[in-house]
C-alpha cells in the first residue's frame, strides 16, 4: 500500500485526499554540483531526486486493497489544487485520518514559509498534538504508540511532563521506546538551552519554497541535468522513510575511516554525521569532500564511471597540486543537498559491481597528458565501507578514495587534468579543456590564468612544507599509555576490590585465536550465565570446546529462548537449566550439529535470526535477570560482523543504558568498527570509558585472576571408601546441579586477599541473623575467627547419625534424621555443622530447593558412586534437606530406595542419610514422638549453652557494635518477650512514621509475621523508595543510604542461592511481629496496612522477583495453617484473615481485603473461593453463593472449588435446620421447603465435585462423597421430623413409603412438587457414596493422625474415616429400616422371615454390615462386635447357595463369617470354608464384572492348603491368579497418577498356620502384641522390619517358599503359570537369583510378600 503522497493522486490507493484535492508537489530540480557543466539528458531513465524538499508523512497501517480509480489527467501545481476529484473510499480509522490531516497541516505551513526552524524549533511546550506526533515519528517511535499519544491529546506541555512510568503503565509502551522518548526529549531541551535558540550545526536544514524555486534551473551536484530529475513521480518510499524518521532528529557525529590504512575493518552507521568538508591546513591530515552520488549511482556503467572519475580526478588534482592528503567520500551528503539531510550525513549508495568504480580510475591515462604514473601512485584504489542501517538490511556503502601526494612523487610537479564528462547529445564521453586545479578551503577550484604564474613559482614552497610535514609525522612524541590494568579491574569489580562472587556475567564473543584459548582461566572462575557465541566452530575448536573441558554447559540456539505463551518464566528457566549450568547460545550456526543450524550470510541472518536475538536478549534482561545482578562483556577476539554489532544495540536498548556493558578488545583495528557503531548509542566518551582496548589476552588473564575471590582452576576432592580421596572434576560436579556438594577441601580455593578483606563482613552477617554459610565454618576452622558455637542438639544429631551408620542386616539403606527447630533458633546452623564436620568421612551435600525428588535421587546416586569401583563399597551420602515438607522427604526416600534396589546393594548397607531440617512451633513435642530419629532446637538454652553464649557475646562485643551482632544478642537472651519489646521500643523511638522507609518496614514486618521465609526483593524496595540508580557500582551503597537507621538495624540483606537476586527481610520473625505491633500502635490496624500494601502498584507491578512477591501476598491472604506443615495449629482461614476477623473483630474488613485481592490478582478464582468460605462462616449465604459461583465459573472442573460451592449450601441448610429446631412451631412442608431445596442443591454440588474428583488423575479429593452422606443424613432427619410423618403411628413407614415408592402424601404434593423425583433417588445416591468411600478405604485405608497430611483445601477434615463410615452407615440404615427393628432384632423380638430383602439390607447397614470395610472394622472396636455379626448373619437365608444373592450380599456374607471366625474361632455359627467357596461360584464368571471386594475374597478363599491334591491346588491357583490380574487393573484405576507413598496399599490379612478360615490372620490381631510400644516406636518397628521377628507374631504366621529372578519374586507351587508376588517393601528383595521364603499378605491389589529372607 502506498503512503500518503504530496498530491491526492499519490495518496492511499483507493484512499482519501485528506487535504480535499490539495497536495504538495515535489521539486523537479537539484542544486548545482561542483562546477562541472552537465550535458542535457536524453536517453537515461529518470531517477529519483536525492533532494526532495517536502516532508513525507508516516506510513499508515495497511488497509484492504481496493480497485484503483480509472486514470485521469490533470495538472499538478506546487502547493495548489489538483484537477483530480477526491477519492472517499478509505477504510482507515477516523482517528488516523485526523492525525494525518493534522500532520499535513504542519507540512502546508512549512510550504508557506512556516518551516521547522520557525515552528518545531520553537519551544516544545508550544507544540500541538500533531507536531508532537511528527516529532515522535522523526525519532523512530512506532506508529501505534504515536497514535495512542495523539488519542490521549499529548501536546507540547504534556510532552514535557511525561515519564517512563506513565508511558509504560498508561500507554502500555515497552521499556525501549519509552526510554528513547524521554532521552530524546531531554536531549532536545538541553540542545535548546545551549544554542539559545540557534540550531546546532548538525540540525536539519529545510530551505523555504522560494529558495527551492530559485535553484530549479541550476545543474545538480552529480552533474546530471534538471531533465534527469524525476518529473512525474512521487518520491521513493526509501526517501520518504528517510525524511520522516530524521526530519527533526539531531544527528550523531562520527569519525571517518583511518586514513590510508590497509586491512582496517571499518563501518559507518547510516544517518551519522562526519565532520564538515575541510581544506588543507595540515598537509598530512586529510582534507575531505562529500558527494551523495545518489542519482548517478543508478546510471549505466559508462555514465557512472565518467561521473565518478570526474569527481575523483578533480579532487585528486586539487590535493596533489597543494601537496595535501585528502579523501573524497561518495554516499555522504554535501552542504548543497538539503532535502531533509545535514551536511556530512552518511547515506550510502547501493553497489552491485565494485569493479565499476575501480575501473573508472582508468580515465587517469586519458585525462593526464604527462606524469600519469605519478597520479596512479598518489590516487589509492577505492575503498568500500559498509553502511549499517538499523531499520533495513539493504547493503549500502560509502566509497572513499584516498589521495596521498608523497613528496618523493610530486616534488617540483604541477598537474593539469582534462576531466571526463558524458555528453548526452553526442552520446559518448568527452573531455573538458585541460585545467590546473587546487584546493581552496573546502572546495576544488581551477587556478585562474592570472594566478598561474604565481602558482608555479610557489611549487618549491609547497614541496618544502610537504617535506616538513612528512618528517614531523614520523618524529612525533609517543603517546602516554593508559593504565589498562586499573581500568579493567575497576570495570569488572564495579569499583570494589574483588569481582562479586554472586554476580552473573553474560559473554558475547566471536572466533578465538588458538593462543588466546590458553589464557581463559579468568573466565573459568566466573558465574557465566550465558554466552552469545558467533563462532560456528566454537564447540569443535573454539572457546566452547575449551570451556567444556572445565565446566558443564547446555548447548542452545537463539530460538531456544522463544517462550511459548503457555509457559511461565520459571518453567522456561527450568526447561533451559538456566542458573544451573552455563547456557551456550550459538548465534550463527554450529558446525558439529547434525540438525538444521548452519552458518548463514548477513542478509539471511537478519531475516531469520534477528528476531530471535531480540527476543532472547529482551527475555534475559527484562524478565530473568534484574538490572544490577549481571554484567555483559563483549569479548572481541576477531573482526566484528554486523550481527554482533546489532547484539550490542539490543543489549543497550533492553538494559536501558551502558552501565553494565564492558567491551574488551585486543586489536585496535577490530575495535574501530565496533566503536563506529556503538558510540552512536551511548556516546564516544562513555564507550571509551567502558572499553579496554589493546590488552593482550594473557595480560588480561593474569590481571583479572588477581581480583577474583577464588584461585584459578583450584582442584576439589571427595573422600573415598578406602579412606583416601579422589579428584572431583568441575564439569561432573556441575552435572549434579541439584546438589551443593561439600568437598574435603571445601573453600580452600578462596584467596587470602579476599579472606582478609571480607572475613569481618562474613562473620558480621552471620551474627546479625544471616544463614550460616560454609565460609563461616572454614574461617573458624582455619583460626581466622572464633569458633562457631556447637549447641547441644549438634551432639545429639551426631549420635543418631553414628547409630544410623552402623551396618546391620535389618538396617534400612536409607535413614532419616529430623531436626525440628524454632524459627531463628539456629537449627540450620546445627544441621550445616553436622555436614561440615563429616565432609572428610562421608560424602556430604546440600539439596538445592525446587528440584523434583527423582532428579535429586539420580544426582545423589551419582555422587555416591563417583570414582568408586564397586557400588557395594561406597561411602554413605549425607544429604541435608532444609525447609521442605515431609512429603518431599518421603518422596526422596522412596526414589533412593528404588535406586538402591536397581543397583542391587546388599541388605544392611547404609547408603543415604537424609538430614531433614524443618521449622516447628513445638520442636520438643516432635522430638518426643520419635526420640531415635528426631532432634529439637529451641530458643531456650541449657546451662552449658548459656555459658558458651555469654563467653562468645563478650568476645563479639569487643569487636563489633551491638547492632552488628543483633540476632546473636537476642539469641543470648533466649528471645525473651520483654527483651524484644524493649529492643523494638528503643529502636522505634524517633522513627518518622510517615516516611516511605517506615512504610517499607511496615510491609516487610507484615509479610515476615504471617508468611514463613518471606522477603521483598531489593529491586522492589528501590522501586518503592523511588530510587533510580544509574551506576551499578553505587547501587548497594545508594540503597543502604536511603534507609533510616532503624531500618538499617533490622533489615537483613539476603541473596538467592540460585539466581543471586538480592532481597531483604527482618532479622527475626519475633522481631518482625513486635515491630508490626508497635508501629501500628492503637490507631492503625493490620487490615488497613494490608489494604495499603495491595494498593502499592509499584510493588505489585514490579517485574523482577514478581512471582515470589505475589506468592507471598497470596499466602498472606489464602494459606491456612497446618500442623502437618510445621505450623502451630490448624486454621480455617489464613492466620492473617483470622487475626482481622477475631482480634480486630472485623469480618467485613476481611471481606473487603479479599475482594480487593481478588481484583488485584486478576479475579483469581481461589480468592473468590476464600470469599465464599468467609461469607458462609458468618452466615452471609447469598454473598457466599455469589462468590462460590464466580469461582466455579472460572474453574468448573476443580473439585475443591466445587466442594466449596457445595459447602455454601451445606452450611446454609444447617443454618435453616438450626432455625427450624429453635422455633417452637411444628415442621410443615411449607416452612421446610426452602431448607429442602437448599439441601438438594448441596447434594447436586457435591455430586459435581465427586465427578471432578474421579476424573482428576493427580489428586484424590474425597470431600464430596463424605459431604454428600453428611447432608443426606441431615436431610433424612428433617424429612422424618415433618409433622406429616412424625405424629402418625405409622409415620416412619409412611416416610419410607414416600422415599422409596411412587407414593406422595397429599400434604406434600403441591408444596414439594419440584423435589419429589430427587428425594426418591436419595437412598440410591447415598448408598453409592457410602460404597465408594468403603471401596476407597479398602484399598488405602488410613485413619489420619497428627503426622498425616490432609489436603490443603479440605472444608471438613475427617480424622477417623473408619469410625465416621461406621456411624453414618448405621444412621443411613436406621432411616431406611423400620423403627427400632435392629434393636428388636438383637433382643430376638423380630423374625427375619417377616422382613423384605430391602429391609434386611437396611438393618444390616444399621448393624454395621453394609460393606466389607465396615465388617472388617469390627476388629478395631470389638465391643459387642460378636453379637452384631451374629445378628447380621441371621438376616441372611439359612441356605445362601439357593438364595438370589447379589454380589454385595455375597461379599458381605463371606466377610462376616471370616471376621466372626477371627473374633471367636470356636463358634459354631461360622460357615465352613468349602461352603463359602461354593457360594463364590455365584459370582460373575466374567471377572471384569466382579467387584474388587469379591476378587479380594477369591484370592483368600481359594488360597491352596497343604492337604489339597495337586489338581485341587492347580485349580485354585488358576482362580487366584485370574482374580489378581483383574485386581491389578482396578488398583491402577483407583490409584491414578498419585505417588505411591500417598496411596499406600493396605494389607488386611496375613496367611497363618491354621486351616480353613483359621489360616487368615487380620492385621488388627497384632495390635495386642505391640500395644506396649508407643505409636512412633510401633511405626519404626514395622518400618525397619523388626516386628516380623517378635516371637508371638512369628508363631501366628506361615512362611511360604519361592524364588527371585532378576529382582522379581515368584511363589513356589503353581505349575502352569508362574505366580508373581509383589514385595511389600521393595528393598527387601535380594538382587541375585535366590531361593527365598516370606510371609504372605492379602491386599486389594493382590497377595504381597513380607519379610523376604534368602534360604541358607
Amino acid at each position: 500500500m502506498a503512503i500518503i503522497g504530496k498530491t491526492a493522486s499519490e495518496g492511499i490507493e483507493g484512499g482519501v485526499d485528506v487535504l480535499g484535492n490539495e497536495g504538495l508537489s515535489e521539486p523537479v530540480d537539484e542544486p548545482s554540483g561542483s562546477g562541472v557543466r552537465p550535458a542535457p539528458a536524453t536517453s537515461p531513465p529518470p531517477a529519483p531526486s536525492e533532494s526532495e524538499e517536502y516532508v513525507a508523512l508516516h506510513r499508515l497501517p495497511p488497509v484492504p486493497e481496493l480497485q484503483p480509480a480509472p486514470a485521469r489527467t490533470g495538472v499538478r501545481m506546487r502547493g495548489g489544487r489538483t484537477q483530480w476529484p477526491a477519492i472517499s473510499t478509505c477504510t482507515c480509522s477516523e482517528t488516523l485520518v485526523e492525525l494525518e490531516r493534522e500532520k499535513l497541516g504542519v507540512l502546508r505551513r512549512m510550504e508557506e514559509g512556516d518551516s521547522p526552524s520557525d515552528r518545531l524549533e520553537q519551544s516544545p511546550q508550544d507544540w500541538t498534538e500533531a507536531e508532537v506526533s511528527a516529532w515522535l515519528t522523526s525519532i523512530g517511535v512506532k506508529e501505534h504508540y504515536v497514535k495512542k499519544l495523539f488519542d490521549e491529546e499529548v501536546h507540547g506541555k504534556a510532552l514535557l511532563t511525561l515519564n517512563v512510568d506513565y508511558l509504560k503503565n498508561e500507554i502500555s509502551m515497552k521499556s525501549g521506546p519509552a526510554h528513547l522518548i524521554i532521552q530524546k526529549r531531554d536531549e532536545l531541551l538541553k540542545s535548546r538551552e545551549k544554542s539559545q535558540g540557534t540550531r546546532k550545526s548538525t540540525s536539519l536544514k529545510i530551505p523555504d519554497v522560494q529558495q527551492k524555486s530559485n535553484q530549479r534551473s541550476a545543474p545538480t551536484e552529480d552533474g546530471a541535468s534538471p531533465a534527469e530529475a524525476p518529473r512525474n513521480q512521487g518520491a521513493s518510499g526509501e526517501s520518504q522513510m528517510k525524511m520522516e524518521k530524521h526530519m527533526f532528529a539531531s544527528k550523531e557525529d562520527c569519525k571517518p575511516r583511518p586514513f590510508d590504512e590497509e586491512g582496517t575493518d571499518f563501518i559507518y552507521v547510516k544517518h551519522r554525521v562526519l565532520l564538515p568538508e575541510s581544506g588543507a591546513f595540515n598537509l598530512t591530515f586529510p582534507c575531505h569532500e562529500y558527494k551523495s552520488l545518489a542519482v548517478a549511482a543508478k546510471l549505466d556503467r559508462t555514465r557512472l564511471q565518467a561521473k565518478f572519475a570526474n569527481e575523483v580526478l578533480k579532487f585528486a588534482t586539487g590535493c596533489m597540486n597543494v601537496r595535501s592528503n585528502g579523501t573524497i567520500h561518495f554516499g555522504v551528503m554535501d552542504s548543497k543537498e538539503t532535502a531533509g539531510y545535514v551536511h556530512g550525513e552518511i547515506i550510502g549508495i547501493p553497489v552491485n559491481e565494485k569493479d565499476i568504480y575501480t575501473d573508472a580510475l582508468d580515465y587517469i591515462e586519458k585525462s593526464f597528458s604527462i606524469d600519469k604514473e605519478h597520479v596512479r601512485q598518489c590516487v589509492r584504489p577505492p575503498r568500500f565501507i559498509e553502511v549499517i542501517d538499523r531499520e533495513s538490511t539493504e547493503k549500502r556503502y560509502v566509497i572513499e578514495v584516498d589521495i596521498v601526494p608523497s613528496i618523493s612523487i610530486v616534488k617540483r610537479k604541477v598537474y593539469a587534468v582534462r576531466l571526463p564528462n558524458f555528453n548526452e547529445s553526442a552520446n559518448k564521453v568527452q573531455y573538458e579543456k585541460e585545467v590546473v586545479l587546487r584546493r581552496v578551503g573546502s572546495k576544488t577550484e581551477p587556478v585562474l590564468d592570472k594566478d598561474l604564474s604565481d602558482f608555479y613559482q610557489r611549487v618549491k614552497d609547497r614541496d618544502s612544507q610537504r617535506d616538513d610535514a612528512e618528517r614531523n609525522q614520523f618524529f612525533s612524541a609517543p603517546s602516554m599509555s593508559q593504565d589498562l590494568g586499573r581500568k579493567l579491574t575497576v570495570l569488572m569489580t564495579s569499583g570494589k576490590k574483588f569481582i562479586e562472587k554472586e554476580k552473573w556475567f553474560i559473554l558475547v564473543t566471536n572466533k578465538f585465536k588458538p593462543d588466546d584459548l590458553r589464557s581463559i582461566h579468568w573466565l573459568l572462575n566466573m558465574n557465566i550465565f550465558c554466552v552469545f557465541d558467533f563462532d560456528q566452530d566454537s564447540k569443535i575448536s573454539g572457546l566452547c570446546s575449551r570451556y567444556l573441558q572445565h565446566h558443564a554447559a547446555n548447548m542452545h540456539f537463539l530460538h531456544s529462548y522463544r517462550k511459548p505463551d503457555s509457559m511461565t518464566i520459571e518453567e522456561l528457566t527450568s526447561h533451559l537449566h538456566l542458573f544451573e549450568q552455563t547456557s551456550w547460545i550459538f548465534c550463527n550456526g554450529r558446525t558439529d550439529f547434525k540438525g538444521n543450524e548452519t552458518q548463514c550470510d548477513e542478509v539471511t541472518w537478519f531475516k531469520t535470526k534477528m528476531t530471535f536475538l531480540r527476543e532472547s536478549v529482551s527475555l534475559i534482561c527484562k524478565q530473568i535477570l534484574p538490572k544490577g545482578t549481571f554484567q555483559v562483556i563483549f569479548l572481541l577476539t576477531s573482526p566484528v560482523e554486523k550481527p554482533l554489532l546489532h547484539t550490542f544495540y539490543e543489549f543497550f536498548t533492553d538494559m536501558e543504558g551502558h552501565e553494565d556493558i564492558i567491551c574488551i578488545c585486543e586489536s585496535e583495528k577490530n575495535f574501530q568498527k565496533w566503536q563506529g557503531f556503538a558510540e552512536g548509542s551511548c556516546g564516544k566518551e562513555t564507550l571509551n570509558n567502558a572499553s579496554v582496548v589493546g590488552m593482550k589476552m594473557s595480560h588480561l588473564d593474569a590481571t583479572l585472576q588477581q581480583v577474583q575471590p577464588v584461585k584459578a582452576c583450584a582442584s576439589k576432592h571427595l573422600p573415598v571408601f578406602v579412606k583416601g580421596s579422589c579428584l572431583l572434576e568441575t564439569q561432573l560436579e556441575e552435572q549434579m546441579y541439584c546438589l551443593e556438594i561439600l568437598t574435603v577441601d571445601h573453600c580452600d580455593e578462596t584467596t587470602k586477599d579476599f579472606i582478609n578483606e571480607e572475613k569481618e563482613n562474613i562473620e558480621r552477617q552471620f551474627y546479625r541473623g544471616g544463614r550460616v554459610n560454609w565460609l563461616n565454618f572454614w574461617l573458624a576452622e582455619n583460626k581466622y575467627v572464633e569458633e562457631v558455637i556447637e549447641r547441644d542438639a549438634y551432639l545429639e544429631t551426631c549420635k543418631i547419625l553414628n547409630d544410623a551408620l552402623r551396618c546391620n542386616a535389618d538396617q534400612s539403606p536409607v535413614n532419616c534424621v529430623n531436626i525440628y527447630h524454632h524459627p531463628g533458633s539456629g537449627g540450620s546452623t546445627v544441621a550445616r555443622q553436622v555436614l561440615w564436620n563429616n565432609r572428610k568421612d562421608l560424602r556430604c551435600a546440600l539439596v538445592k530447593p525446587s528440584y523434583p525428588a527423582s532428579m535429586v535421587a539420580q544426582h545423589a546416586v551419582a555422587l555416591r558412586e563417583y570414582e568408586e569401583k564397586d557400588p557395594q563399597k561406597c561411602l554413605p551420602v549425607l544429604l541435608l534437606i532444609e525447609d521442605t515438607e515431609k512429603d518431599y522427604v518421603d518422596d526422596l526416600r522412596n526414589e533412593l530406595e528404588g535406586a538402591i534396589h536397581i543397583k542391587q546393594i546388599q541388605n544392611g548397607t547404609p547408603c543415604f542419610i537424609l538430614l531433614s531440617c524443618r521449622r516447628s512451633p513445638d520442636p520438643q513435642r516432635r522430638c518426643k514422638e520419635s526420640p531415635l530419629q528426631n532432634v529439637s532446637v529451641t530458643h531456650k538454652l541449657s546451662n552449658q549453652e548459656k555459658r558458651k553464649f555469654a563467653g562468645k557475646l563478650q568476645v563479639l562485643e569487643e569487636r563489633y557494635e551491638p547492632e552488628f551482632i543483633l540476632t546473636f544478642v537476642l539469641m543470648s537472651n533466649e528471645f525473651s518477650e520483654d527483651y524484644i519489646q524493649d529492643f523494638v521500643k528503643n529502636l522505634l523511638r524517633d522513627v518518622d512514621r510517615q516516611s516511605v522507609v517506615t512504610r517499607l518496614m511496615h510491609y516487610v514486618a507484615l509479610l515476615n509475621t504471617y508468611v514463613q521465609n518471606s522477603f521483598i526483593s531489593q529491586s522492589h524496595c528501590e522501586a518503592l523508595l523511588g530510587l533510580t540508580l544509574h551506576m551499578e557500582r553505587f547501587r548497594q551503597h545508594e540503597f543502604g543510604r536511603s534507609l533510616s537507621d532503624p531500618a538499617k538495624l533490622v533489615f537483613l540483606h539476603l541473596r538467592d542461592d540460585k539466581t543471586h537476586i538480592k532481597s531483604i527481610r527482618i532479622i527475626h520473625p519475633l522481631v518482625a511481629k513486635e515491630i508490626l505491633q508497635q508501629l501500628l500502635g492503637q490507631q492503625d490496624t493490620q487490615s488497613k496496612l494490608a489494604m495499603n500494601l495491595l494498593h502499592e502498584k509499584v510493588l505489585f507491578d514490579h517485574r523482577f522477583g514478581r512471582e515470589e512477591y505475589l506468592s507471598f501476598l497470596r499466602q498472606l491472604f489464602i494459606r491456612r495453617s497446618r500442623i502437618s506443615k510445621g505450623d502451630e495449629y490448624d486454621s480455617f482461614f489464613s492466620p492473617f484473615i483470622e487475626q482481622v476477623c477475631e482480634k480486630e473483630k472485623s469480618p467485613d474488613k476481611a471481606i473487603e481485603l479479599l475482594k480487593e485481592a481478588f481484583q488485584c490478582f486478576n479475579q483469581n478464582p481461589f480468592f473468590a473461593q476464600q470469599l465464599a468460605r468467609l461469607h458462609y462462616a458468618y452466615e452471609k449465604f447469598e454473598e457466599a453463593k455469589y462468590w462460590a459461583e464466580r469461582a466455579a465459573q472460572q474453574l468448573p472442573k476443580h473439585s475443591y472449588i466445587l466442594d466449596t460451592k457445595g459447602q455454601v449450601y451445606r452450611k446454609w441448610f444447617q443454618a435453616k435446620w438450626k432455625a427450624l429446631e429453635s422455633d417452637s412451631k411444628l415442621k410443615t412442608p411449607q416452612n421446610t421447603a426452602e431448607a429442602v431445596e437448599i439441601a438438594l442443591k448441596a447434594l447436586e454440588c457435591f455430586q459435581e465435585c465427586e465427578m471432578a474428583a474421579v476424573n482428576d488423575m493427580e489428586d484424590f479429593n474425597t470431600n464430596g462423597f463424605f459431604s454428600e452422606v453428611e447432608v443426606g443424613c441431615k436431610l433424612l432427619k428433617l424429612i422424618s421430623s415433618l409433622q406429616v410423618f412424625a405424629h402418625q403411628t405409622s409415620g416412619h413407614s409412611e416416610c419410607m413409603k414416600y422415599l422409596l415408592t411412587d407414593y406422595v402424601p397429599e400434604e406434600l404434593k403441591s408444596v414439594w412438587e419440584p423435589f419429589h423425583d430427587r428425594l426418591k433417588k436419595l437412598h440410591k445416591t447415598m448408598q453409592d457414596a457410602l460404597e465408594w468411600i468403603s471401596e476407597d478405604l479398602s484399598y488405602f485405608q488410613t485413619d489420619i493422625g497428627e503426622e498425616e497430611e490432609t489436603p490443603q483445601s479440605t472444608e471438613e477434615k475427617i480424622s477417623h474415616p473408619l469410625l465416621w463410615l461406621a456411624k453414618k452407615s448405621s444412621e443411613y440404615g436406621k432411616y431406611f429400616s423400620e423403627t427400632d427393628s435392629a434393636a428388636l432384632l438383637q433382643h430376638g423380638q423380630v423374625n427375619p422371615a417377616n422382613l423384605t430383602p430391602f429391609q434386611k439390607r437396611m438393618i444390616i447397614y444399621h448393624l454395621g454390615g453394609g460393606n466389607i470395610i465396615l465388617i472388617l472394622s469390627k476388629l478395631t472396636d470389638q465391643k459387642d462386635s460378636v453379637r452384631r455379626l451374629e445378628n447380621i448373619l441371621s438376616l441372611y437365608p439359612s441356605n445362601p447357595r439357593k438364595a438370589n444373592f447379589g454380589q454385595r450380599d455375597i461379599v458381605n456374607y463371606i466377610a462376616a463369617h471370616i471376621l466372626l471366625n477371627c473374633l471367636t474361632p470356636q463358634t459354631q455359627k461360622v460357615a465352613h470354608l468349602k461352603d463359602l467357596q461354593d457360594l463364590c461360584l455365584h459370582l460373575p464368571s466374567d471377572k471384569r464384572k466382579c467387584l474388587p471386594s469379591a476378587l479380594f475374597l477369591l484370592t483368600m478363599l481359594f488360597w491352596p492348603e497343604d492337604r489339597d491334591t495337586d489338581h485341587e491346588r492347580e485349580s485354585k491357583y488358576e482362580i487366584v491368579q485370574s482374580a489378581v490380574e483383574h485386581l491389578e487393573k482396578n488398583y491402577w484405576t483407583k490409584r491414578k497418577d498419585i505417588p505411591q507413598r500417598k496411596r499406600r496399599i493396605y494389607t488386611h490379612f496375613f496367611l497363618g498356620n491354621g486351616n480353613g478360615l483359621n489360616k487368615f490372620i487380620h492385621k488388627r490381631q497384632f495390635d495386642k502384641i505391640t500395644k506396649g510400644f508407643s505409636v512412633s516406636e510401633r511405626r519404626m518397628k514395622w518400618f525397619r522390619g523388626e516386628a516380623w521377628t517378635i516371637p508371638e507374631i512369628t508363631m501366628m504366621l506361615k512362611r511360604v517358599s519361592g524364588w527371585t529372578e532378576d529382582g522379581v519374586v515368584y511363589l513356589e507351587g503353581p505349575r502352569k503359570k508362574k505366580f508373581n508376588i509383589r514385595p511389600l517393601f521393595l528393598p527387601s528383595v535380594p538382587y541375585r537369583n535366590e531361593n527365598i521364603s516370606f510371609y504372605l499378605g492379602f491386599t486389594f491389589r493382590g497377595p504381597v510378600a513380607c519379610n523376604i529372607l534368602v534360604d541358607k
